[in-house]
């Protein structure tokens, strides 16, 4: 891709954004324990179901020693409904975690949120993007299907290492944040009006 190229692309995507992005309740905030609660919260669980529970979650829990402390019981008791409840397990752990080995402060970066229990390279990434504005590189379904439509439009069983180069290279460092915003909610919508793009990848 030529430079006027990637203009082209981030205007595009910067534009549906203004027009139509989401209000979310964790784009409210740069709390980063909150916003790695709403990660963890979204991981194979629809937008409209984590909204309520994120919010009574950090009502209940809004710092990680809080959480650090709680019972499993209540913990699970608090999660029920959401499915996969070792997210909630893990949430409690990396809480501990911060607690024991971070003072309370929530790491600062994505190679350090990586450390935390069931933190894996996109919740890091995603969670440093969105609280402390780092540019890192991160895909997920929605972003996965931006590029297939843009880039791949006509070919199948691309491979996400294809995707990688494409994603760092338009990535507006300026302010990833909004970006990556702009990413997904494009590619929520390519899904209402066409088949999954994301179907061409493996």
């Amino acid at each position: 891709m030529d430079a006027p190229s990637i203009d082209e692309f981030r205007s595009i995507i910067l534009e549906n954004y203004r027009q139509e992005g989401r209000d979310l309740p964790w784009r409210h905030t740069r709390e980063p324990g909150a916003i790695l609660v709403s990660e963890i919260m979204l991981q194979q669980t629809q937008t409209d179901r984590v909204a309520a529970y994120w919010q009574t979650w950090l009502e209940r829990w809004p710092q990680p020693a809080s959480l650090a402390q709680e019972s499993l019981d209540e913990v699970f008791a608090a999660w029920s409904g959401l499915g996969y409840n070792r997210r909630a397990l893990f949430l409690r752990e990396a809480a501990r975690c911060i607690v024991r080995d971070h003072e309370g402060r929530m790491p600062g970066t994505a190679a350090e949120l990586q450390s935390l229990p069931g933190v894996g390279p996109y919740t890091a990434g995603a969670t440093a993007c969105f609280a402390y504005g780092e540019p890192v590189v991160i895909i997920e379904t929605n972003i996965r299907s931006v590029f297939l439509h843009f880039f791949f439009n006509d070919k199948t069983d691309i491979h996400d290492r294809e995707l990688f180069p494409l994603i760092e290279k338009t990535l507006w460092k300026e302010d990833p944040r909004s970006w990556y915003y702009g990413l997904m909610d494009y590619g929520a919508r390519l899904k209402k009006l066409r088949k999954n793009p994301s179907r061409q990848s493996r």
